[in-house]
């Protein structure tokens, strides 16, 4: 599973700008007030592509423990003990406080490993900032302005070194022929009848109740030659309605899972429809890069025309992943169970493939050949050539002159080619644009003596 990192402070010392920066979004919401944040959020960082990990954002803590505070800090600390490595924030501007000794005194507590990262240093000796917490101890300190990015890149170096590998690398290394598939969805969709129907035996707990399942769950089987492993995953609510402090552990838990499959496989409910919950629970496959398979459940118990309307749903509201495709199942009489792994599997294959540079870049020759860009700012944006960058997503690099430049029509085009030219169904695609670096970029034409002495001569000879 991805390492996890948790930002701790007192209120307002800039937690959520911080975990915004991490995450290049503004999921966490940011104001001057004290205590906007309550719950803890989650998110991805990847700035380094290569070493990706989940940062939690929680709220201040405080000296009350009491009422909607004390609920509040009780979640901060929650965070703090389930996570790799802490970041204990504090206020430049205002000093140490007598609060942070407090907050501090129970990290030291706790075992975890922290750094005392200093914000809103903007416009201060920087050095002077980390020598007010010099009384701290901390082993690392690093001054920062998250509000203006600064500093944000050294803290994210020194991070990347502290925490543990993602174990589930070295599973899929040691055992790379198991498709990993993580069943996803809102709660009581059906999610653990379903792998308990593929499995032939009670494995999960199945009820009507919601939020049964609390953690995730991997079991491995064969069927058909092939071998699986299912994670069966707790039921992803509207960030309002989740409530307990063991729940929202389930909600980690289950972008862990979505973040170490191969195949993601969204489950829907045909008597509902495709809510606006089912819309944030695809964002978050797709964030993730995964291969996608919609399984429409509870299809037998609905009519002809209930059907008719979740289909005509389904290609509305679903508009963002037309290359996922939808099955209809029903996990508690078996039917569409076939389909639905012939869907996975053509999802992992079209994740997984091996490209090759040259097969890239011809088709990458064949489609700007095709349909050129537009002209940005009187200049024709030119593609070289391209190289695969990776799988799970296929991701493809395309090196030009001017790439950067390109419209989001035209990037979509090229998806839609490339998606189309090696058939790819069921997984997102990624391109990377690069540009040639500008060899005199930052420098500056200095004249020689010489040159400086003709350039003299020649203004005289003009004003006379």
């Amino acid at each position: 599973m991805l390492p996890l990192v948790a930002l701790v402070g007192r209120p307002n010392v800039g937690k959520s700008t911080l975990f915004n920066a991490f995450t290049r979004t503004r999921d966490a919401l940011v104001h001057d007030e004290p205590g906007v944040t309550r719950d803890r959020n989650y998110g991805y960082c990847r700035l380094d592509e290569e070493h990706p990990f989940v940062i939690c954002d929680t709220g201040g803590l405080s000296d009350d423990e009491e009422g909607l505070a004390g609920a509040t800090a009780k979640q901060s600390r929650s965070a703090a003990e389930e996570a790799d490595l802490v970041l204990f924030v504090v206020d430049g501007r205002e000093g140490p406080s007598a609060l942070d000794q407090t907050i501090l005194k129970w990290l030291r507590k706790t075992g975890k490993p922290f750094f005392l990262v200093v914000n809103k240093t903007d416009g201060l000796d920087e050095q002077a900032c980390v020598n007010e917490f010099a009384r701290f101890g901390a082993e690392v300190v690093l001054p920062i302005a998250a509000a203006h990015q600064r500093g944000v890149p050294e803290l994210l170096q020194q991070i990347l070194p502290r925490l543990p590998v993602d174990a589930d690398a070295d599973v899929l290394a040691e055992d790379p022929g198991r498709v990993r598939i993580a069943f996803i969805g809102r709660p009581n969709v059906g999610k653990s009848t379903l792998v308990n129907r593929l499995l032939g035996e009670e494995r999960m707990i199945a009820s009507d109740v919601p939020g049964t399942t609390r953690d995730s769950i991997a079991v491995d089987m064969e069927r058909d030659g092939r071998q699986y492993r299912l994670i069966d995953t707790a039921g992803l609510r509207r960030r309002g309605k989740v409530e307990e402090a063991v729940e929202k552990f389930s909600v980690f838990k289950t972008m862990q899972a979505i973040q170490s499959c191969q195949v993601a496989v969204v489950l829907l409910d045909a008597g509902e429809g495709v809510t606006d919950q089912d819309a944030t629970v695809l964002g978050h496959v797709l964030e993730a890069g995964r291969g996608l398979v919609v399984a429409v459940n509870k299809w037998d118990g609905q009519t002809n025309y209930t059907r008719e309307q979740t289909i005509s749903l389904l290609d509305r509201k679903l508009s963002f992943c037309t290359w996922a495709e939808h099955i209809t199942i029903s996990a508690k009489h078996g039917t569409g169970m076939r389909e639905l792994f012939r869907a996975i599997h053509r999802a992992h294959t079209s994740a997984t493939r091996q490209f090759t540079t040259s097969e890239v870049t011809k088709a990458l020759e064949i489609a700007y050949a095709s349909f050129p860009p537009p002209v940005v700012r009187g200049h024709l944006p030119k593609m070289k050539y391209a190289h695969p960058g990776g799988s799970n997503p296929p991701t493809f690099i395309v090196h030009g002159t001017r790439v950067k430049s390109l419209g989001e029509t035209y990037k979509r085009y090229l998806e839609n080619f490339f998606r189309k030219r090696f058939k790819l169904v069921g997984t997102p695609l990624q391109f990377i644009f690069r540009e040639g670096e500008n060899p005199y970029e930052g420098k500056k034409n200095v004249l020689t003596e010489k040159q400086v002495a003709k350039r003299r001569r020649l203004l005289r000879h003009v004003k006379n």
